[in-house]
């Protein structure tokens, strides 16, 4: 049948907003253990987080009884919500931020809780097996003031022993193989964990641990992160001392770098138990790489030696090993996240869950690298996807609208992977960009710091030079350009907005209006962020202004539509509906769309594809 010419931006597709929300199925944090591999999976359907356990001779099956969901919300972020113990799983549920213990072998037995403070959050579970309780990260909430620890629960009792306090932040507690050692990562306010941190060392005595030394970070400006221990004892880390986060490990002459290649082992930690890399002996490492915003997976030695892994996927991370096989989870530019067995001995891949193709191979648009100048001869990157549709054409000598997709953080990063919005808008007729602005992660220390005191000036600059850059190439229109982003990425679209009036209009999902008022209410974890972007706001009230786009809500004349999640603690409600009625005062055309029971970052599948649906045809009315 041949193509239907229609104009871009309203091409018929049977990949809906809900398939789309449906699509967006996820997978955390891998364990092998119990003769297996665990995992947590995030289904949007039912808006929960299920651990699930699988055997090579058995199928995948869930081992978390209805009722209770495996997330930690220590940091807001969490992570290091479950670990294995020798008969049971201790995990974190999502409800109470409790810690629950299950056992392995009794699908029907109801989990039973180990902690019971209502007041207290957990995360970064590790167990102990000489003291035979968990350690973890705990998040106090007491008489208004937040604190962290680093604790040991007993599993017989719930007696609790404080490990290490009085720093501001912990993160990563990792134990030797024959239990004397603890490692953990720590750093004080105002830094962030992937700007500076400490890597501390505890040896075991009589039962307790005794004061740490500190093994990195604490005579130079670096960021410290995944402590590892190989199974010879050896004590691993990542750092960005050399201006990559690369693997260094502990020698008898101090720390050594092992592998010195100019690329990032990691991206920044903005959650607990990322794991993106593995000792494995005899000078070995399991690891990712981050080259290009793609993230490989490679077996290596600091003698130049590698061997890629998982060579169909674009993006890999939360590594787990056993004698036989590698696992990770791993995003592909075709097929959804998927977990990921890799045969130790040939490589030979199989996928455990996930990892499906939702369109035939013809419908998807591939990501195309992209690098272009911007401001003071630098270089930013992104990724373009052009509209993809074979049973549409667009008429002759017309060119697609684009949508600028801005991510969060802002220090996180978009990977060249099947992404079921961004085809949502290809099939449609739109092309898309996913930029990597200046300050993002995985292009090293110098690139992820371009947003020191910058925030909504250099992010801003590079959005407007993908544009151009898109423009000049003749790949879109640059009269039909929007721009939308979630979190610090709707900050950057809003101030995008307020900056130039190129764009025909733009979205901000529970985006930052007004970062002043998000110093103030923001949580522990992101506390003094906002100084290390823009600068203190009683020394700069002048800047904080010129950088609130509730300030400049006059100068944004291109319609805009708001989403925002009704239990949001990070930007509140009320920040966005200040927005919302700072644009209609103006007499510019808003949209407003709250869900009463979301929170920062939307999870359920029906308001996903409502927010989808609606963005789409705000946009569309804007085409017409």
């Amino acid at each position: 049948m041949p193509a239907a010419t229609l104009p871009y931006g309203d091409w018929p597709s049977a990949w809906t907003a809900q398939r789309a929300a449906e699509a967006s199925r996820d997978f955390a944090e891998l364990c092998a253990g119990h003769g297996g591999l665990y995992w947590i999976d995030y289904c949007p359907s039912d808006s929960r987080c299920t651990l699930w356990h699988w055997r090579s001779d058995t199928a995948a099956r869930c081992v978390t009884p209805r009722g209770f969901s495996v997330r930690s919300r220590v940091y807001e972020y969490g992570g290091g919500a479950f670990c294995l113990l020798p008969h049971q799983l201790a995990f974190v549920n999502e409800a109470d931020q409790q810690i629950w213990l299950q056992p392995v072998d009794d699908a029907a037995a109801t989990p039973w809780p180990l902690t019971s403070a209502a007041e207290r959050r957990y995360g970064d579970l590790q167990y102990d097996p000489l003291a035979e309780a968990v350690l973890a990260i705990e998040e106090s909430h007491e008489a208004g003031v937040v604190r962290h620890r680093l604790v040991s629960i007993a599993v017989a009792g719930g007696a609790r022993q404080v490990v290490a306090e009085d720093t501001d932040f912990y993160s990563a507690p990792t134990l030797s193989p024959d239990g004397q050692r603890l490692a953990w990562v720590e750093w004080d306010r105002p830094h962030q964990p992937w700007s500076r941190s400490r890597l501390q060392l505890a040896q075991r005595s009589d039962g307790r641990w005794c004061a740490p030394r500190c093994l990195a970070g604490s005579n130079c400006v670096e960021s410290v992160q995944q402590p590892r221990f190989s199974a010879d004892g050896v004590l691993h880390w990542l750092s960005d001392h050399s201006g990559w986060w690369q693997p260094w490990c502990e020698t008898e002459r101090g720390a050594r770098q092992l592998i010195e290649v100019p690329y990032d082992h990691a991206p920044a930690p903005w959650q607990l138990a990322t794991c993106s890399y593995l000792p494995l002996g005899h000078g070995k490492l399991l690891l990712t790489r981050q080259v290009e915003g793609f993230g490989l997976l490679l077996e290596a030695d600091g003698a130049g030696t590698q061997r890629r892994l998982a060579e169909g996927f674009s993006r890999c991370r939360q590594l787990a090993a056993d004698a036989e096989r590698f696992y990770c989870i791993a995003g592909s530019p075709t097929r959804l996240p998927a977990v990921l067995a890799i045969e130790r001995r040939d490589g030979s891949v199989r996928v455990l869950a996930g990892g499906a193709s939702p369109l035939a191979d013809e419908d998807v648009s591939r990501p195309e690298p992209l690098a272009f100048a911007t401001a003071n001869g630098e270089t930013a990157h992104a990724f373009f996807f052009a509209p993809r549709n074979p049973r549409c054409a667009a008429p002759s000598g017309t060119r697609p609208p684009l949508v600028i997709f801005v991510h969060g953080g802002p220090t996180s990063a978009c990977y060249p992977v099947f992404d079921p919005r961004i085809q949502f808008w290809t099939q449609r007729g739109f092309a898309a960009a996913d930029l990597n602005y200046r300050g993002s992660t995985g292009f090293g220390r110098a690139y992820r710091q371009r947003l020191h005191l910058s925030w909504g000036i250099t992010d801003v600059e590079d959005a407007l030079a993908l544009v151009e850059a898109l423009s000049t190439q003749q790949r879109v229109d640059p009269q039909r350009v929007f721009v939308r982003g979630s979190s610090a990425g709707g900050y950057t679209a809003l101030s995008a907005l307020a900056a130039s009036h190129r764009f025909r209009g733009g979205a901000s999902l529970y985006g930052v209006s007004d970062p002043r008022v998000l110093r103030r209410v923001t949580h522990k974890f992101e506390g003094d962020y906002l100084d290390w972007l823009i600068g203190d706001p009683e020394q700069l009230p002048e800047r904080y202004r010129a950088r609130s786009p509730l300030h400049r809500a006059g100068d944004i004349r291109s319609p805009v539509i708001f989403f925002q999640g009704g239990l949001d603690a990070v930007v509140l409600p009320e920040q966005t509906e200040r927005m919302v009625a700072a644009l209609q005062a103006q007499g510019v055309e808003v949209e407003y769309r709250r869900y009463p029971d979301e929170r920062h970052g939307f999870r359920d599948a029906a308001n996903l594809a409502d927010a989808l649906e609606r963005e789409w045809r705000f946009y569309l009315r804007l085409l017409a």
